[in-house]
This record gives structure tokens, C-alpha cells and sequence, in this order.
């Protein structure tokens, strides 16, 4: 598929794709017009991007952790460094306290309206 059908499916630009191919994140063929192409597996590796990124992770991050989103999990990373190992345990970190929030955000929202329904059901 070329990069407008990408964008199309996944909901990103394409000069936001363009910049994820600068980054190294995704790497389309080129076609013998010099065309991007893109398989359907990068459907779903934009998404794996965007979410990482809505989470807050750097591309340099998500960059070295792609790979092992689709590897089998008793894979060995040599590359894990001590430092990346922490910083990806605080980034994980603060990812759940983002998360805990949303859950009690949500949870608010969802009392609020009950409360609203109910006091605007009418009088039986």
C-alpha cells in the first residue's frame, strides 16, 4: 500500500509517517517509481508507535524497543543496557500512575452520570 492508504488506515499523517521513517521507526521498499510502499504489517506498527508515543515514550525509546515487540518474549536482548532497563522501569512506572488516574477519571465521569440520569428521570 503506498503512504495516503496507510494514513487513511491508521489515522496518522503523512508527514507524520514521513517522520517515522526519518526516525527509523518504520522503513518502507521503495517501488521503481520511488514510491513508499508498506506492507500489512506496518498497520500495525504505526499503532504500536502512536500508543507509545501517546504514552509519552520518546521515539529514541520506542525505537529500541520495537524490535521486541515482535520477538518470541524468552528472547535475550544484549542491547538492554542497565541505564534503558531503568529508564524503561520509569516510564513504565509513570505510565500506571497516568493510567490510575484515567481509571478514577473515568470512574468520576461515570457517577456523574448516573446522578444527572437519575435526576432527570421522570416522577413515576
Amino acid at each position: 500500500m503506498r503512504i495516503g492508504e496507510l494514513s487513511r488506515r491508521t489515522g496518522a499523517s503523512r508527514r507524520l509517517l514521513r517522520y517515522y521513517e526519518e526516525q527509523g521507526l518504520i522503513v518502507p521498499d521503495r517501488g521503481p517509481n520511488g514510491y513508499r510502499e508498506y506492507d500489512e504489517r506496518y498497520v500495525d506498527r504505526v499503532n504500536q508507535i502512536r500508543g507509545l508515543l501517546d504514552a509519552g515514550l520518546p521515539t529514541r525509546i520506542i525505537k529500541q524497543i520495537l524490535p521486541c515487540l515482535d520477538k518470541p518474549r524468552s528472547i535475550h536482548f544484549p542491547d538492554a543496557t542497565p541505564e534503558m532497563l531503568a529508564l524503561l522501569t520509569t516510564e513504565r512506572d509513570r505510565l500506571s500512575e497516568r493510567i490510575d488516574v484515567l481509571v478514577r477519571n473515568r470512574d468520576a465521569m461515570s457517577e456523574y452520570l448516573a446522578e444527572v440520569a437519575q435526576c432527570r428521570a421522570p416522577a413515576r
